[in-house]
């Protein structure tokens, strides 16, 4: 059985991390598609989809990287019709897993098998949450996997941020 995984990872944190482990603990193989994949040096997409991959796989150990493949998501602009877009990208998946209640209703109503992920500690381990402490100067480090923070200093993201913040 395969699962399909849909997030915008900017960036890549530990509670994305935990859903991937939620994923794989109930399918052979996840998809993991990283959505918004057209969009970068936003604020609310300030890294680039070759980044987030980056940080994805730097962060996942050999055997989970066995059963995990990633895919680039882009926007459409046409919410009806994105789910089949993001069908016509991913391989066949039995079950989708997300905590975001828009993707949630959208697959729902195409009666596709969703389990909603529970959040981790969403009060700190949030995308913007986290861009907000990069940019600020404050200590960020333990919201990320160790590969996200290699990738994001590697790439200078408090610079970038503090040009798109």
């Amino acid at each position: 059985m395969d699962g399909l995984l849909i997030g915008r990872f900017q960036p890549f944190h530990k509670g994305h991390l935990e859903a991937v482990h939620i994923g794989l603990s109930q399918v052979d193989n996840l998809w993991i598609g990283i959505g918004s994949s057209n969009k970068s040096y936003e604020k609310r997409n300030p890294f680039t989809a070759e980044e987030r991959k980056e940080m994805i796989l730097s962060s996942l150990d050999p055997k989970t990287l066995e059963r995990v493949k990633i895919f680039f998501v882009p926007d459409t602009g046409d919410h009806e019709k994105w789910t089949y877009h993001v069908d016509s990208i991913v391989p066949p998946y039995d079950v989708v897993f997300s905590n975001d209640e828009f993707t949630i209703t959208l697959y729902k109503k195409r009666n596709k098998n969703v389990i909603e992920v529970p959040l981790l500690r969403r009060d700190t381990i949030s995308g913007t949450n986290i861009r907000e402490m990069i940019a600020s100067g404050k200590d960020w480090s333990d919201l990320v996997p160790e590969g996200t923070r290699k990738v994001l200093l590697k790439i200078d993201a408090k610079n970038r941020l503090l040009k798109i913040l």
